[in-house]
């Protein structure tokens, strides 16, 4: 079997088992490298390579897989290395269809009981940390880890913060987390790492709806503040009191 050199310096091409190749354009997060990974995924959707049967993006790469029957990954590597010289995928245009969501939540209470510590680990009093998060406008750098779950940032440099040495036994569906300059809002129950800051009343996984992630890559997000009797008004709704309109 052939197999994919591997660059020293990114974009690189790497081979991902018999069937996947990942292209890296760093190696952790930021605004852009996720930016080239996001361009760089539709660009590829557009050209359509023989033999490519899907793509995925992470936080700062584009994953292929492809039919080893059909296209050799050589053969592959070469034509993604063509679409990567036709442009600074750094700087490329953000792919269209993007949109912004506001989606209500509460801070603190018992709903969220990390709030403090953590804006306490961020250098802010509680207030301040509310005023932070919900002003702030954040990317869906990546969907992963459960259905529909986004990774969402660049959050301003006082929430560089490190996850929690211990996991919280659990934390409920809509639970907004955060760690490192980023938000995570979760899809499912789950024990985690990150502090939980907010809750929404959003469902971000819908098996039955013809769209069943809520979110996608490339989307921004708002998390304005509401009030706990706001919240209990919109436990009911499936959206969560969610509002989109379109970015340019």
């Amino acid at each position: 079997m052939t197999t994919v050199s591997l660059q020293t310096e990114f974009p690189r091409i790497d081979a991902v088992g018999l069937d996947g190749l990942l292209v890296r354009f760093g190696e952790t997060l930021d605004e852009p490298a996720n930016r080239a990974a996001l361009a760089y995924r539709a660009a590829l959707e557009r050209a359509s390579p023989e033999g490519v049967e899907e793509c995925a993006t992470s936080l700062v790469s584009c994953f292929v897989r492809f039919d080893p029957l059909a296209v050799t990954p050589d053969a592959l590597s070469t034509r993604l290395r063509a679409i990567l010289d036709q442009q600074d995928w750094y700087a490329a245009a953000l792919p269209e269809g993007r949109r912004l969501l506001s989606i209500p939540t509460v801070y603190g209470t018992e709903l969220a009981p990390q709030l403090e510590e953590a804006a306490q680990v961020a250098g802010m009093s509680a207030e301040e940390a509310v005023k932070s998060l919900s002003d702030a406008q954040v990317r869906v750098t990546a969907i992963g880890f459960a259905p529909g779950q986004p990774y969402m940032g660049s959050l301003p440099e006082a929430w560089n913060i490190p996850r929690q040495t211990a996991l919280t036994p659990q934390v409920p569906v809509g639970a907004l987390v955060v760690a490192i300059r980023q938000l995570v809002l979760f899809s499912v129950t789950t024990p985690t790492g990150w502090r939980h800051v907010g809750q929404t009343a959003v469902r971000l996984f819908q098996p039955d709806s013809d769209t069943p992630f809520l979110l996608r890559p490339g989307d921004e997000v708002r998390f304005p503040s509401i009030s706990r009797a706001a919240f209990e008004r919109l436990k009911d709704d499936p959206m969560g009191g969610l509002s989109t309109e379109a970015l340019e």
